[in-house]
């Protein structure tokens, strides 16, 4: 009967490996931090950016029960002989403009608020996105060592993998 000899690589041989499997635990990590991040920034963008539709709603129907006033008064004005209930309605009306007036100004400011709160993190998830993908080259990169025994592929993956952290940071500047 034939021997089959059986060669296998020793484990300890390659230290450079080990130190690049190491780092490439590490950016995998990162990675995934940086992606949670991003996802729930994003949630959060979705979430804000409904609360400002709200408030813009909100803003529409007191400008429209304003407006609805408006109207009223017009028609009461139109009226050929004003009776005293006509001028108690049209004094109402007028104490309901600036209640009105007042609330809608407050809904506009709002609305304007929540939409400034929304691009704010929007901004942060782009910032995020971009660090994200950034790990994920890295991460590539730093991997096709293992295929190609390159020092060259770890290198790029590090500086990719420092831009990304790098970028994912900054959306906590913004």
């Amino acid at each position: 009967m034939a021997e089959l000899e059986i060669h296998h690589e020793v484990e300890g041989k390659d230290e450079l490996g080990k130190k690049i499997g190491v780092l490439a635990a590490i950016l995998a990590v990162l990675l995934a931090v940086v992606t949670i991040v991003s996802h729930r920034s994003h949630t959060a963008a979705v979430l804000l950016k409904s609360e400002a539709n709200d408030a813009w709603s909100f803003y529409q129907s007191k400008r429209i029960k304003f407006h609805s006033l408006e109207l009223g008064e017009d028609l009461m004005n139109a009226m050929p002989s004003k009776t005293a209930v006509a001028d108690k309605i049209l004094a109402r009306y007028s104490s309901e403009k600036k209640r009105y007036a007042k609330d809608s100004e407050t809904a506009q400011e709002q609305a304007k608020d929540k939409d400034k709160e929304a691009a704010h993190v929007e901004d942060q998830a782009l910032r995020f996105d971009f660090g994200e993908g950034l790990l994920e080259i890295g991460l590539v990169l730093t991997s096709m060592y293992f295929i190609s025994r390159s020092k060259l592929f770890p290198t790029l993956g590090s500086i990719a993998a420092i831009g990304g952290v790098v970028i994912a940071a900054m959306g906590y500047l913004v």
